[in-house]
């Protein structure tokens, strides 16, 4: 009876320690009766990633973070143990991203899945990632409105310091200068305008005359189109003719009258013959000069007293 109760004692110690144990696991997320494969990644900054934040695959808790140290080789990087309970088979080329789970900041890491053939084995390193901070994606969307309103200040700089040139003594005096030209121009278009009325009333009947009298062209122009098209069919016949003409006789013929125009030109350059003789003799030139003198003083005459010679009558 006594061995019995140190027995129900003893079995009771252990089953208490067991819930213990058990309890203790499953407050840190872990389930001791899973089988728990451990992977491992390498980040360069865990962003407040701490032990036993979750790990999530498409939106399922799979397992928790067991461990964060610094890398061996002391290069300052951070490797996650990440213990994984599901069995669900994962592409080695899957990235571990560390993302924030709620509004509060709190890490957790998202496995998302690649499409590699492979699978990873229990100790393999997975692909990293980390997802922008709050932080940083405020910084994202603020920094073009940041941009913008300095590009803003700017040109309101730029507008401030031209208004304090227009405002300064100088440039008022150019500007009320510039108000009376401008008031000057307005001036000379309008008594323009009253010159340019008074004209067309002045001459509206010539006006009208001319205007008639190109309508009276236009409608000569229309009873003479037929004339005007027989006249360009002769012209394209005359066209036609000349295509069709033999033009290497006549070439050859000019060629001809050119040599012998030749001959003749270097004979009254020599002197020779009638035209020769004219050309070389100088007495035919000064006559010629006293005729032109004289044709000269009566062309004069007859500018200045048009009277003696012409009369004519315009109606």
């Amino acid at each position: 009876m006594k061995n019995r109760k140190v027995y129900l004692v003893a079995f009771m110690f252990v089953a208490a320690l067991f819930l213990f144990i058990w309890g203790f696991n499953f407050l840190k997320g872990k389930d001791i009766f899973n089988k728990e494969d451990l992977y491992y990644v390498e980040y360069a900054s865990v962003n407040g990633l701490i032990k036993s934040n979750p790990v999530m695959l498409n939106g399922l808790r799979v397992g928790q973070v067991s461990d964060i140290y610094f890398h061996p080789d002391l290069s300052g990087k951070l490797v996650v143990q990440l213990s994984v309970t599901t069995d669900f088979p994962i592409p080695s080329n899957s990235i571990a991203k560390i993302f924030s789970s709620d509004l509060m900041g709190s890490k957790a890491i998202e496995i998302q899945l690649g499409d590699a053939p492979t699978r990873l084995k229990p100790s393999d390193t997975l692909m990293s990632s980390v997802e922008a901070s709050l932080m940083d994606e405020v910084n994202a969307q603020v920094l073009p409105l940041k941009n913008k309103a300095e590009g803003l200040i700017s040109s309101l700089d730029s507008l401030v310091v031209i208004v304090q040139t227009l405002l300064n003594e100088n440039s008022q005096g150019n500007i009320i200068e510039s108000l009376q030209n401008v008031a000057n121009t307005i001036k000379n278009l309008e008594r323009t305008s009253a010159t340019i009325e008074t004209l067309v009333d002045t001459e509206q009947s010539r006006i009208a005359s001319i205007l008639y009298n190109i309508e009276l062209i236009t409608r000569n122009l229309e009873q003479n189109n037929g004339q005007i098209t027989k006249i360009l069919a002769n012209a394209a016949t005359f066209s036609d003719t000349l295509v069709q003409a033999d033009i290497g006789t006549t070439v050859r013929s000019v060629n001809a009258s050119l040599a012998e125009l030749n001959f003749t030109l270097s004979t009254i350059n020599n002197g020779q013959g009638s035209i020769g003789k004219i050309m070389s003799n100088d007495t035919l030139y000064y006559q010629l000069e006293r005729s032109a003198e004289s044709l000269n003083k009566l062309l004069e005459d007859v500018r200045l007293n048009p009277k003696r010679y012409v009369k004519f009558s315009l109606f």
